[in-house]
């Protein structure tokens, strides 16, 4: 039997599906399994031991190159994809996504059994055959799962599996190494979102990094794919903090985080990663719902502002006042009360 994954991005909803792969191959033990997935969450499932091929779609790559005049190169790197795609009879599709450009992928692979949810979103159900109601009320991963309860398993704990190696340990431990940190004696702070309203003051989080490092007496890292957003954090403390951003894969990040005494995050792709990886969480949230795509699993708190406006799902706000209304005082304190407990 193949069976054919479709789960593209972001690293966050990719990091929710770990769960329904690992239901599937217990369905299908000896089904092949492929999953396609864009350039940016692919790390998160290459040499994952419950697949046995993943494509990766360039789609991101491809419109910039495309606007860039490479039209021609673009059309025959994409003509390779969708031959690599239809290589493989499906007999079963699942598209996790459920948007347009999953759509496109589910229609590419011609599978013959082509699942998904009846929401209709972007007509992504336009090239489907089966279709289960998408219960938004539930956490993504439950909602997932409800693949798996459809096909007929049966679904207890969610299990996160990632592809972490032995050379990735060794590279995460060699990392803490050089900034002189073992394991559970730092706090892990990641400051970075892709939306604009869900970040946190960059001196709110100086103040509560110098909270940590007096109070309790632990290190403080700051995470992200680069070095700038915690290079502006690191001049407005009074302390000593360490930057690592931009020097971590996504395996190493999860080993980084596994080893950290608690991960403080804004709503985004490493704070699912760090409750993956059974880290305790303290998630800031504003404009999202943290039923919906909330930290994963228990021992996390959620800081969040009641306001009757959030959540609004919306990308840009003139006030940002949800994430504003939230202190360093308020995260301190879960963080200490996670700590003592």
């Amino acid at each position: 039997m193949n069976i054919l994954i479709v789960k593209l991005s972001a690293i966050g909803d990719v990091i929710h599906t770990l769960p329904s792969l690992a239901a599937l191959r217990r369905l299908y033990p000896d089904a092949h399994i492929t999953w396609v997935v864009e350039e940016a969450a692919a790390d998160l499932i290459i040499g994952h031991p419950h697949l046995d091929e993943v494509i990766i779609s360039r789609r991101k790559s491809w419109i910039k190159a495309i606007k860039a005049g490479k039209v021609a190169a673009t059309l025959r790197e994409a003509r390779t994809f969708v031959r690599r795609l239809r290589s493989r009879r499906y007999d079963l599709v699942i598209d996790f996504h459920g948007l347009l450009k999953s759509s496109m992928v589910v229609f590419l692979s011609g599978g013959r059994r082509k699942l998904g949810y009846d929401s209709w979103q972007e007509l992504s159900g336009l090239f489907l055959n089966e279709k289960i109601p998408e219960d938004m009320n539930k956490h993504a991963v439950d909602r997932y799962l409800d693949f798996l309860r459809y096909l007929g398993a049966e679904v207890h704990d969610a299990e996160f599996i990632l592809p972490l190696t032995d050379n990735t340990k060794a590279c995460a431990k060699q990392l803490l190494e050089q900034h002189h940190l073992s394991a559970n004696n730092y706090v892990a702070v990641n400051p970075i979102a892709y939306w604009d309203t869900k970040l946190w003051d960059n001196g709110k989080f100086a103040n509560l990094a110098d909270q940590i490092k007096e109070g309790l007496k632990l290190d403080v890292i700051f995470t992200g794919s680069n070095r700038t957003d915690a290079a502006d954090i690191l001049s407005r403390m009074k302390k000593e903090g360490i930057n690592l951003g931009g020097k971590t894969s996504l395996p190493i990040l999860a080993e980084i985080y596994k080893s950290a005494r608690a991960v403080i995050t804004t709503d985004s792709g490493p704070m699912h990663l760090a409750a993956a990886m059974g880290t305790p969480v303290i998630a800031l949230f504003g404009p999202t719902d943290p039923a919906r795509t909330g930290p994963y699993g228990k021992g996390h708190a959620v800081i969040r502002a009641d306001l009757p406006c959030s959540p609004c799902l919306l990308k840009k706000c003139s006030t940002k006042e949800c994430m504003e209304e939230i202190t360093p005082g308020q995260v301190y304190a879960a963080l200490e009360n996670q700590i003592r407990h």
